[in-house]
Order: C-alpha cells, then sequence, then structure tokens
C-alpha cells in the first residue's frame, strides 16, 4: 500500500495498530488525540503518570477510563524507566511524550542504559515530518526541523536515510528527495549546497540507496514543475519531491511553520532513528497534529 494522503496514513496505522507507551499522560491535550486514535483504532495506549489525575481527565473528556491500560507513576522519572522496560519487554512499540519537558523526555532517550539508539533506524535521531498541503499533489515529508541544529555532511546523510527508511514503509519505494538550498549550483561559499552535491554523488555511487536525491535545489524548483519548466531544470525530482532535506534547523523550522500556518497544511511528525518511533509533538500542538504522529509513528513502529 502507498501512501497518497493522511487518510490512507490512517487505514495503514489500523492494520498495525502499535501500543504506544506515553508518558506523564495526564495532559488534556494529548489525552484528546489519544482517546480519537483509540476509537478510530489506530493504537493500543498505554497510559503511564498519576493514574487519579488520567482517570479524571478521560472522565472529562468524556471517555471510559476502564477501557485504558493506566499505569501508576510516581514522577517523570519513574515514568520514563516504565516507559523503557514495556519497550524493551516488547509490550509498547512506540513511545508518546506527554506532560513533561521535551529536554528530559529526550535525555531519556540518547541515555545508553536505556538502549534506545543501538539498532532499529539507525544511530542517529532524526525528526520526520508529514505534510498534506492543498496546493501540493502528494504527501511531502520534510527533515530535520527539530533535532539536528546544523548538521554536518554525515548528519545529513543520516537524516535522508531516516527519512526515506521512513517514507519506503510507506509504501513509497523510490522517493524523489531534495536537498534545498537557496541556490541550485554548487558555491564553495554556501556550504549548504557542497553537502548537496555530495549528497546526490553518494546516492549515485549507491552509498545512499532506495532513493533519488538531487542537489542543491531550491524549494520552488523541488516542488514546481511550473517553475522548473521556466528556468529549464531537468531532473526527476523537479516539481516531484517526497522529502525535503532542509540545510539547518531554521530553515526548516521557518518552512514548517509557513507551509501549517499560511499553506494551511495537515502535518504529522515522529523521530526516527531509534529502536522505536517517537512521538514529540509540543504540549501546545493541536490535537490533530498529535493524532495524526500518532498514526505515522504505529505504520512506522519497529515488530
Amino acid at each position: 500500500m502507498k501512501i497518497a494522503c493522511f487518510e490512507d496514513l490512517c487505514d495503514m496505522a489500523k492494520r498495525k495498530k502499535a501500543a504506544v507507551a506515553v508518558v506523564e499522560a495526564a495532559d488534556e491535550n494529548t489525552l484528546r488525540s489519544v482517546i480519537d486514535a483509540k476509537r478510530d483504532g489506530l493504537m493500543h495506549p498505554l497510559l503511564i503518570g498519576n493514574s487519579k489525575k488520567i482517570e479524571r481527565l478521560l472522565t472529562n473528556l468524556g471517555a471510559d477510563f476502564s477501557r485504558y491500560d493506566i499505569i501508576e507513576s510516581g514522577g517523570a522519572d519513574e515514568s520514563l524507566a516504565c516507559a523503557m522496560t514495556l519497550i524493551h519487554e516488547g509490550r509498547a512499540t512506540a513511545l508518546m511524550k506527554g506532560a513533561l519537558e521535551s529536554a528530559d523526555f529526550l535525555k531519556a532517550v540518547v541515555n545508553k542504559e536505556n538502549g534506545l539508539i543501538s539498532g532499529g533506524g539507525g544511530k542517529r535521531l532524526s525528526l520526520a515530518g508529514l505534510f498534506q498541503l492543498p496546493g501540493y499533489h502528494k504527501i511531502l515529508a520534510m527533515s530535520d526541523m527539530v533535532l539536528n541544529t546544523y548538521p554536518d555532511l554525515d548528519g545529513k546523510k543520516a537524516i535522508i536515510e531516516n527519512a526515506v527508511g521512513m517514507l519506503n514503509l510507506l509504501g513509497i519505494a523510490e522517493p524523489k528527495v531534495a536537498v534545498l538550498a537557496a541556490v541550485s549550483q554548487v558555491n564553495p561559499k554556501m556550504p549548504e549546497t557542497v553537502h548537496a552535491a555530495a549528497l546526490k554523488k553518494m546516492n549515485q555511487t549507491g552509498e545512499i540507496a532506495n532513493c533519488v536525491i538531487e542537489g542543491p535545489i531550491s524549494f520552488d524548483l523541488a516542488t514546481s514543475a511550473r517553475a522548473a519548466r521556466i528556468k529549464e531544470y531537468c531532473s526527476p525530482v523537479a516539481g516531484d519531491a517526497d522529502l525535503l532535506i532542509v540545510p539547518d534547523v531554521a530553515a526548516g523550522n521557518i518552512l514548517a511553520k509557513c507551509m501549517t500556518g499560511f499553506a494551511g497544511a495537515w502535518t504529522a511528525g515522529t523521530i526516527l532513528g531509534a529502536k522505536i518511533p517517537i512521538i514529540l509533538t509540543s504540549r501546545s500542538s493541536e490535537s490533530e497534529d498529535k493524532y495524526y504522529s500518532i498514526a505515522l509513528a504505529a505504520c512506522v513502529a519497529y515488530e
């Protein structure tokens, strides 16, 4: 099955129905998305935290808490430890952040003693997002706009491999990868263009597989066939990109927020590169974004 829209994403998630460990689950916005995802058969939630608060919030949101697996915890550290145990026992196939700081959550994820960053999708964590845009003809992925601030060449190679692996699992066999820059020619004074050309070469020699890489390439050429025609830019990626690789976190953050804020994109995101997919949405994110992020994590959960 090839994912063409978020409805397809949810249909695939229903087939996998991942068990998701939700750390410090006593958070209304998080539980709202969990309730919806459980109702629609996208996931089986394992809610870790203060059981009384979780039960009260579920009740206030119109859910029957007796139908949920709720695991009592005495605080964030205990909740995180519990989630790690569930993962290593195979009882949880995805991890989700609830009401705790992102830094504390990620600290536990990268702690070597917890064993989440060995094996699985690789050793470097990266966040990949999916965007369904009214003005684009298919699902568009992007990475990395959160975790890797100024990735070097090796970092960008790992980011691409993580995201390509995700897209392969979503049924996109040879995703078209656009390594973005402000210009489409190599300029030694612009390191992102040098990186892009090197990544394209790695793809051509087979060092980066299961995709087609173009770069450096500007955003308009990557996403607009009309722009590519006018500028006489020939590439299989031009106007048809499946995956955008941004040069740094600032560019990625700005582009992602433009897509959601101005272009009306629906979005989903998950952290890749660990033994399991990790849902790290902001506590202020719309419950819809969390819902689709749950669906994405379920689709790429390792079994």
